[in-house]
C-alpha cells in the first residue's frame, strides 16, 4: 500500500503552523535566546519538509517511483525537528548528536526525489 503523501504532508503543515504559533506566542519568554532559535530552526524544517513531502506526492501521482524518497524526508524531518524541539523544551542536549541523523535523512529524501522526477523526462 503506498502512502498518501499529500495527507501526510498537509497533516505536517498543519502541526507546523501549531508548532511556530507556540514557539512565537508561548515559547518566547520563557526559554533561553538559545533554545528558541533551536525551536525555530526545528520549525523552519517542519514547514519546508511538509512542503516538500506534499510536492513528493503529487510528483507520485503522475509517475511510478518508489516510495523510499517520501520516507526519508519524514524520517529526516521527524528526526531533525523532534529532537530541536525537545532539546528546546529543556530536554537532554546529547539530542544534538541525533540531529545530524535527520538532516542526512532529508538529504537523502531530496536526493531521491531528485532521482524519481528525472527519471520521468524523455
Amino acid at each position: 500500500m503506498t502512502p498518501n503523501w499529500i495527507l501526510l504532508g498537509a497533516i505536517l503543515g498543519a502541526t507546523f503552523v501549531l508548532h511556530a504559533a507556540f514557539g512565537a506566542h508561548w515559547l518566547e519568554e520563557r526559554v533561553s535566546a538559545e533554545q528558541l532559535e533551536w525551536w525555530q530552526t526545528a520549525a523552519f524544517h517542519h514547514g519546508v519538509h511538509a512542503l516538500a513531502i506534499t510536492g513528493f506526492g503529487l510528483l507520485r501521482l503522475h509517475r511510478e517511483a518508489s516510495d523510499l524518497p517520501g520516507w526519508l524526508l519524514l524520517a529526516g524531518v521527524l528526526i531533525f525537528s523532534t529532537t530541536l524541539y525537545v532539546m528546546a523544551l529543556g530536554g537532554p542536549r546529547w539530542l544534538g548528536a541525533v540531529t545530524p541523523i535527520g538532516g542526512s535523512l532529508l538529504v537523502l529524501g531530496w536526493l531521491g526525489f531528485a532521482w524519481t522526477a528525472r527519471r520521468g523526462e524523455g
